[in-house]
């Protein structure tokens, strides 16, 4: 069943900031030196915050990050911070940010593109394997989005492998997205953008605007369900998307859930299924920055097309996605999270099962683009924002009445 939102934006002309994906056109990291090393900030006072199911605490880890778009948590406590730059950099439980990690692969820094995603392979314990997401660059200016594993050994990332590449690389500044999601059953999801090519979303012999499964190692997995039709790239688990930036597992279900982002207009939620289209640029709910329809929209729905599982008609602009489940004892148990770039804040999905019950918005207080979150092992809620001055920020939930 679908879950679309009553109370829908009608003012489209009103509806996304140009600013929503993104904060310029040109990166702002783009031909700057990474930053040093930062010693352990002075000791940070919690802010306190409300929120609909009573107070929260906000207290800043580590700041100084340049436009950090990941984290991940390490074993000892410690995180995996990505700058956009392509700097990945470790930060410690006393808030400490280490100089950037060596060996990680080169990237395209401009505009949306740079270093993206991280996460910790299944097996870190015994391999201290990451993985990363990235913008890779190509010939004649050209890129496309990446992923490649290495060893994380101390201060360097060591045998490092691409085991992924969008092909074919294209110019552009734009949608990359992505994120990384394992489904527990020895798959890797990647999402991705169709890199401002709206047309490529639909073709399956491209991998632009595409979902893509892939087995650890890179290789693709026989059960996908394009292996073997002609004219169709095996790596697609789904298509028709337009620039995914949010996706998480549903640790009660093991369903997978990604966000996107609509043009102006139109992010939505999907449960993404093998070998479905879920329409852009056929059908959306948005129009374009210029106020115009979108040139190849044939409207909001259309046979053999899906309906977004949740849909904004106005962007927030979602990215970042983390669900916080198994703390029945917690008023925000059964709930996503997701990270808001255009209006500034972070996102509460209340759940029933599958069903949105309701939303609220939080962190409105600190104003600023909050570009991802994750659930920590401490039942804490983290985010990184969007900015020069990037902050980590932890978030203590509510507690019970």
């Amino acid at each position: 069943m679908r879950h679309v939102p009553h109370r829908l934006a009608t003012a489209l002309l009103l509806a996304l900031p140009l600013a929503a994906c993104n904060s310029s056109a040109k990166s702002d990291a783009e031909g700057q030196a990474p930053a040093a090393a930062q010693a352990a900030p002075a000791s940070q006072p919690a802010q306190t915050l409300t929120s609909a199911k009573g107070q929260i605490r906000v207290t800043q880890v580590a700041s100084g990050l340049a436009h950090p778009w990941s984290l991940a948590f390490l074993p000892d406590g410690g995180m995996l911070v990505t700058e956009r730059s392509g700097a990945l950099r470790r930060v410690g439980t006393d808030g400490a940010v280490s100089a950037p990690i060596t060996g990680v692969p080169k990237v395209f820094a401009t505009g949306q593109g740079g270093l993206l995603d991280v996460v910790l392979a299944p097996d870190f314990a015994s391999t201290q394997r990451i993985y990363l997401s990235y913008a890779e660059p190509g010939d004649n200016g050209t890129a496309g989005t990446a992923v490649a594993y290495g060893t994380l050994a101390g201060d360097a990332l060591t045998d490092v492998k691409v085991i992924y590449r969008q092909e074919p690389k294209v110019d552009g500044p734009n949608h990359f997205g992505s994120r990384l999601v394992f489904d527990g059953q020895g798959h890797l999801f990647i999402s991705q953008g169709e890199r401002n090519k709206r047309a490529m979303s639909q073709e399956l012999d491209k991998l632009q605007g595409k979902l893509v499964r892939l087995n650890l190692d890179g290789s693709v997995p026989q059960d996908n369900p394009f292996v073997g039709k002609t004219g169709a790239r095996p790596e697609i688990f789904s298509y028709g998307h337009r620039n995914m930036q949010g996706m998480a597992l549903d640790p009660r279900t093991g369903k997978l859930w990604q966000s996107e982002h609509g043009p102006r207009g139109g992010d939505e939620i999907n449960l993404p299924e093998a070998g479905k289209n879920y329409g852009w640029p056929i059908i959306t709910y948005g129009i374009n920055y210029s106020g115009q329809p979108i040139p190849e929209a044939e409207g909001k729905a259309k046979d053999g097309m899906e309906q977004p599982f949740h849909l904004w008609e106005k962007s927030p602009g979602v990215s970042g996605m983390a669900f916080y489940t198994g703390q029945p004892d917690s008023p925000w148990n059964d709930s996503v999270f997701l990270g808001s770039l255009a209006e500034r804040n972070l996102i509460r999905l209340t759940l029933q099962g599958d069903t949105v019950l309701g939303e609220e918005r939080l962190l409105n207080e600190i104003g600023e683009r909050v570009r991802d979150v994750r659930v920590g092992p401490d039942g804490n809620v983290y985010v990184v924002t969007d900015e020069e001055d990037g902050k980590l920020l932890r978030i203590e939930p509510p507690k019970a009445p």
